[in-house]
Parts: C-alpha cells; structure tokens; sequence
C-alpha cells in the first residue's frame, strides 16, 4: 500500500527510491481475528483450541488490533518528517500477517516502477523473529515478481539510538509523576519486553541490546531501582522461554513489600495488543487486586524525536553516511545483517497445556 507519495526531487540523490514500511499486521474486526491467527500461526503445530483463546482477547477489544492505526499515524508523521528533512521518498507499507500484506505491497512497488527501497522494521531489537523472519518474509514477497522484484534493504536496529532512549525516558519520567507524591521518589520500574524462547534468545544479541536499553532509559529518567522484565510468551509450558513474566515479578515485588510501581514497555513501539491486554488488563488486574498503585508508561508511539530517528536512519543509507549515532556501552548495529545473524530457533512439537496469554509470539 503507498502512502501520500512524494513527488518533490529530494535535495540530495539517494541511493534508493522508495520506503517500505514493515509491521506485524493485526485484525480490523472480529471477522479477520481467526483468519489473522491462522497466518500467524502457519507452519506450526498450534492446537485450535490455543487460537481460540488467544481469539478472545482480540474479541475484548471488538475484534480490532490498535496496531494498524497505530502505523498510520506513525507513517503519516514520517512522511511529514522526510518532506521536511528529505530524502523525499514514497512510504509503502507491508505486513507480515494481515493487509497490506508484503506480497500485494511489493507487487504494487514493482508495477510502479521502484527498483531498490529501504525497509524500516517496527522493531528495535534483534531476534530471529524481531528482525531475520521479517527479512525473510521480504524475500518471499519477492520471489514471484522475479527480475521486477525491487531490492529491499533494511535498516539497523536502534535500541541504543538516542531518539528511542530519549523519548522513552520521558515517558517514564511522566509515569512516575502519576503515582501518589510519597511512592514518587524511589518507585521501581519494570521494563517489559515479549518473552522468547530460549533457544532464540541464545543465538541473538536480544537480552544484551534489551538490557542496555533499558540502562540508558533508567539513567536518563533518574531510576534506581529497575528491572527487565517479560510479557506475552507464546510457547508450550515444556520450551524454555525468558523470564522472570510481568506478573510474576509484581507478585514477587508485593511480597517484599513493594506497594507501587512503574510498568514501561520497552519493547514495543507502540500501544498494540500485548500492552493493550497483557499489560493494561492482565498486570493492572492484578495489581489492583494486591492494592499496588501502579502507573505504565507510554511507548515511543509518534513522539517527535522517535519520527526522527527513523528519517535519520533512512537518511544514513539513502545519502550513504559515514556516521552511525548511538548511546551507550554498545555500538551502532550492522547495517547489513551477517549470513548467520539471528537464526530460526528449534520449533518443539506441540503439547496440550495452558495457552499464553497474548498474541502468539514476537516483539515487535
């Protein structure tokens, strides 16, 4: 799907002539939440009965993932920011799971005639399904268009850009200003990201690239006391995946005499499905029911310097650039992934047992 195309020259010739726009993908009613699952799910021994469940949450809010609206607002306030700043390029956006879908929104490029593009990802850090599925579905969606296939080339991730840092910590910031004046000042922070399996985990940079982030967003809001967390697992109770969960550790937390908290989901760009129900239902039930104040800080959503950031990330392959701007004890991340980077973990057969409780898993 292109969005407002720009037809202005850019300023400065770019080395590609288009943005591809990459998200997950989400039901816009209740009709498309089953279907969605299925595409979701494809290829793995999921019980129907797992789909079902994880069904009901998306039927909580009407049938309808916040996500794809998200993304609208998301790319609108982009491509306000590249007629500003340039490159002056065409936004199309492409899904992984639901419409647009990749397929339909790389023939659409190619019918209109764009040979090379410049993907950004709606995720910040690297995992096999965060980063190297995503690539992989790309090349998919290329194969059927054969030699009219565009080259697509995706940015780097950017858990240590200071447009994701910034922002973040402010929100934080805000959060902790909404609790009761006398939990104000040192007021844990648990940072919450999707839990994955284990043997994804162990061969990707994840956990690090988390870890440091959530450092850097703890430093710049001033917070102490802080923890990495994790929401959202999907697996089988037999597959490892991280932990501690959210609601564990607000358990934990209460049962060491913790009576407020702060909640920042820090590895989600915006407000979709998994903060919707896992964080503002399930962990604030919860919380309720223990009597701990608690106040979740908002993603990085539209915030100005986060939009930005993604211009400036876009500007650093279309004008080929020689700086790479990060934060932190960790370097700018690889603009061209290694052959090796973030391989598929090992699937385990499908076992009857507690389904999760959010969408079936990827951070994103």
């Amino acid at each position: 799907m292109a969005i407002n195309d720009a037809s202005d020259d850019a300023s400065r010739p770019s080395a590609y002539d288009a943005v591809l726009f990459v998200s997950f993908g989400g039901p816009d009613g209740p009709d498309d939440v089953m279907p969605f699952l299925e595409n979701v799910l494809r290829g793995r021994n999921v019980p129907r009965e797992r789909m079902l469940e994880v069904a009901e949450h998306y039927q909580h809010f009407d049938g309808k993932s916040p996500i794809n609206e998200q993304n609208r607002q998301l790319i609108a306030a982009l491509r306000a920011e590249l007629d500003r700043g340039g490159p002056r390029l065409p936004i199309y956006w492409g899904n992984r799971n639901w419409h647009p879908l990749l397929g339909d929104t790389l023939r659409e490029m190619a019918d209109a005639g764009v040979k090379r593009a410049i993907a950004f990802v709606t995720s910040g850090f690297s995992c096999y399904s965060g980063c190297r599925q995503y690539r992989e579905n790309i090349a998919a969606a290329r194969e059927p268009l054969g030699e009219r296939a565009p080259v697509v080339d995706k940015i780097r991730v950017f858990f240590n850009h200071p447009g994701f840092v910034e922002p973040m910590a402010e929100n934080v910031r805000r959060a902790i200003e909404q609790l009761p004046a006398e939990a104000a000042g040192d007021v844990p922070v648990l940072f919450t990201a999707h839990s994955i399996p284990m043997s994804m985990a162990d061969t990707s940079k994840y956990v690090p690239q988390l870890k440091e982030s959530c450092r850097l967003v703890a430093e710049a809001a001033g917070v102490a006391d802080w923890k990495l967390v994790y929401q959202s697992r999907s697996g089988p109770p037999t597959q490892p995946w991280l932990d501690p969960d959210i609601c564990d550790e607000i358990r934990t937390r209460h049962a060491a005499g913790c009576r407020s908290l702060v909640i920042a989901p820090i590895g989600f760009i915006s407000d979709h499905m998994e903060v919707l129900y896992d964080l503002d239902t399930e962990a604030a039930d919860l919380c309720r029911e223990l009597g701990v104040s608690l106040a979740r800080a908002a993603t990085v959503g539209t915030a100005v310097p986060f939009v930005a950031m993604i211009r400036d990330l876009i500007a650093e392959r279309a004008w080929e650039l020689p700086d790479r701007t990060a934060v932190g004890c960790l370097p700018a991340s690889h603009d061209v992934c290694p052959l090796d980077c973030c391989p598929a973990p090992q699937r385990p057969a499908a076992t009857a047992g507690r389904p999760a409780a959010s969408a079936p898993g990827r951070p994103s």
